[in-house]
Formats: structure tokens, C-alpha cells, sequence
């Protein structure tokens, strides 16, 4: 088993790192070339400029077992069809149950945003946020060993 984790924007990055470090996981982070990441430890990928570069190097590194971090619902339908775990920045899994609603959810609200040209500010991630993300990835974790 190895993390795998999709870097570009991830704001969970640093406990991922912290968890992978306490129990001696292989940790891979997969970037694309706009942005910058360096660590002793992980494993730093980058792919090129260009949509979804990343997200396919991320896939193509991907094997059964392996826990993947992303808030991407594309990468998680695929990961899980490799049979990975994911679960995203909030500390929630995406799963076969799961996965179908989210991205048809995802496409109603593109296409909303398209039609209307309205577009969510998102809320700023608060202390809170990290530390459930902390608590469900330890367990997760835990649960994999």
C-alpha cells in the first residue's frame, strides 16, 4: 500500500505528509509543472502543463490497496475502479456507492454555472476542517495496516 495524493490545490497536504512519516508509507504527490512542492520523504511527481495531466500520471501510478487523497470526483471514479480507497480533504470517502450521484451532481452544477454564469465562493478552510480530515485519514490509515 502507498498514498497517493493529488497535489495541485490539496490543503491537506502537510497531515498527509505527517501520517505517511509516522507509520512509514510510501507517499507519491502528484503536481503539474505550474506548481511547486519539494520533501525529503514523498515521492514528487510532475507532469506536464495540460488538462487532467496530472490526474492521469496520478491514475497510471494507482494499484489496488493504495489510499488516494483528492477532492477530484474523476479521479476518485477511477482510482476506485483500480480499487483504491480515496477519500477527500474533508475526510470523506468516495465509494462505488457514492461515486455515480456525485458526478451526475457535478455535471448538473457545471452546466448550471454555464447557462447562468453563476459561480459559489467557496468557504475558507478553517482549523476544524483539518482536524476531522486528520482524524478520519489516521483512521483510515490505521484500518489499512
Amino acid at each position: 500500500m502507498k498514498i497517493l495524493v493529488d497535489a495541485d490545490g490539496c490543503p491537506v497536504k502537510d497531515i498527509v505528509l505527517r501520517v505517511a512519516k509516522e507509520h512509514g508509507i510510501e507517499l507519491i504527490m502528484v503536481k503539474n509543472i505550474c506548481h511547486e512542492l519539494y520533501d525529503d520523504y514523498a515521492t514528487i511527481m510532475t507532469a506536464d502543463q495540460g488538462r487532467d495531466m496530472a490526474d492521469i500520471m496520478l491514475i497510471n501510478h494507482t494499484k489496488e490497496g493504495d489510499i488516494i487523497v483528492t477532492q477530484d470526483y474523476g479521479v476518485a471514479a477511477l482510482a476506485l475502479g483500480k480499487k483504491a480507497v480515496v477519500i477527500n480533504q474533508n475526510g470523506w470517502l468516495y465509494t462505488d456507492d457514492n461515486i455515480d450521484e456525485l458526478l451526475m451532481q457535478r455535471h448538473l452544477k457545471q452546466e448550471m454555472r454555464r447557462k447562468h454564469k453563476k459561480y459559489t465562493k467557496i468557504p475558507k478552510r478553517s482549523r476544524e476542517d483539518n482536524l476531522m480530515f486528520e482524524k478520519k485519514f489516521r483512521e483510515l490509515v490505521l484500518s489499512r495496516l
